[in-house]
């Protein structure tokens, strides 16, 4: 009988993505300037205009995906599940509509069910960072959709 949970491994090498809403572009890429050192050992990606922008101000090399209302953090969350994301800092506004919101909850979602670290604030983002396990490789348990699937597949009604 296959388990409940699969062990999946976060690498030393982290892959984050970088996300920001218009009205906190600019608090994230100065915590990006302020976190270079330790941002330049990972693998980094964001939604599109964001990335650019901090590519152009910090020099960090930023793979850029969609910008978000086009589908960008659909983008990520498609990774997370793909296993090439396992770490998300995305300063949300929480003082401002966003037209894709449900997108973004979509994104959030998927990081929960993956057990992906996630930071939507910038003290969440320190903490995170400056954790002693941003140095070295972590094991985190997740659901064994395989066998959740398949578990209700034989309870659906023939």
């Amino acid at each position: 009988m296959e388990q409940d949970y699969i062990t999946l491994t976060i690498g030393k090498q982290k892959n984050i993505a970088l996300i920001a809403h218009d009205g906190k572009k600019s608090e994230l890429i100065q915590w990006c300037k302020e976190n270079e050192e330790i941002l330049r050992r990972h693998f980094l990606c964001g939604t599109g205009t964001t990335a650019r922008m901090i590519t152009e101000n910090t020099g960090l090399p930023v793979k850029g995906y969609n910008s978000g209302p086009l589908g960008g953090d659909q983008q990520i969350g498609a990774k997370i599940v793909e296993g090439k994301i396992d770490f998300v800092i995305f300063f949300s506004d929480p003082l401002t509509a966003a037209p894709h919101d449900p997108d973004v909850k979509a994104l959030l979602r998927i990081a929960q069910v993956y057990d992906i670290p996630i930071a939507n604030n910038k003290a969440t983002a320190d903490f995170l960072i400056h954790s002693s396990l941003m140095n070295e490789s972590y094991d985190h348990n997740v659901i064994n959709f395989n066998k959740s699937i398949a578990e209700r597949a034989q309870n659906l009604p023939h």
